[in-house]
């Protein structure tokens, strides 16, 4: 068996095995085990009980974090050219429409968060199979189509993020940065869970969340 660092060690004093921490209590014990030299991000997973093979049974969202993701979120508003200067005022990086899909068909794909308007959707139907494997393709139930380009840009620039359940029927995301206080991070995976709570299908069965682990980059979980 090898032998513990001193920052492994620093966690293993820090963090009880098999202890269930309540939400508080994690905000708090992530910011004290985290030993990384960067701004990590915390990170929360929550494995669900529901089938996300089955339609019926998925588990996809938007929330609103209320002290934001600490994250600088790059932002491309493909939109008509009567929505560009309220894009650019709402603090979008970039903003046009021909241009930017004739870049990304070449590749580019630079940004975070693609927000459009429903007219300009059948321009983006051949971008599918680069956009979507990034997590980039415009969707409805995300908000990122919308006819309020600027309210949409906006929101994502104050921290509104979406998830989605994965194949393992877990829910990951950031929902802050070790730098946060205890009461900020704590405040932003209460948000993040009440959501997830409100989302919850009918269709599932049993024990609806099933743990919660949340922890920094590169780190332990609590």
């Amino acid at each position: 068996m090898s032998k513990l660092t001193k920052n492994q060690k620093l966690v293993a004093d820090k963090v009880e095995a098999g202890k269930a921490y309540s939400l508080k209590e994690a905000a708090e014990l992530v910011k004290e085990i985290t030993t990384t030299k960067f701004e990590a991000s915390v990170d929360i997973d929550v494995r669900l009980g529901v089938d996300p093979r089955k339609a019926n049974q998925m588990v996809r969202g938007v929330v609103s974090l209320p002290n934001g993701t600490g994250k600088v979120t790059r932002v491309l508003a493909l939109c008509t050219p009567d929505q560009e200067e309220a894009a650019k005022e709402a603090g979008a990086d970039y903003v046009g429409l021909d241009e930017y899909i004739d870049k990304i068909k070449q590749g580019w794909t630079d940004v975070d968060v693609i927000i459009t308007m429903p007219s300009c959707m059948g321009k983006l139907g051949p971008l599918g199979r680069i956009l979507g494997p990034r997590g980039l393709m415009p969707n409805p139930k995300s908000g990122t189509v919308t006819m309020d380009i600027a309210k949409a840009v906006k929101e994502v620039k104050q921290g509104k993020i979406d998830f989605k359940v994965d194949k393992a029927g877990i829910v990951h995301t950031s929902i802050g940065k070790v730098t946060f206080t205890p009461q900020q991070i704590y405040e932003n995976a209460k948000e993040f869970l009440q959501t997830i709570i409100k989302l919850k299908p009918s269709a599932a069965k049993g024990t609806y969340m099933k743990s919660i682990f949340i922890s920094s980059t590169n780190q332990g979980r609590s």
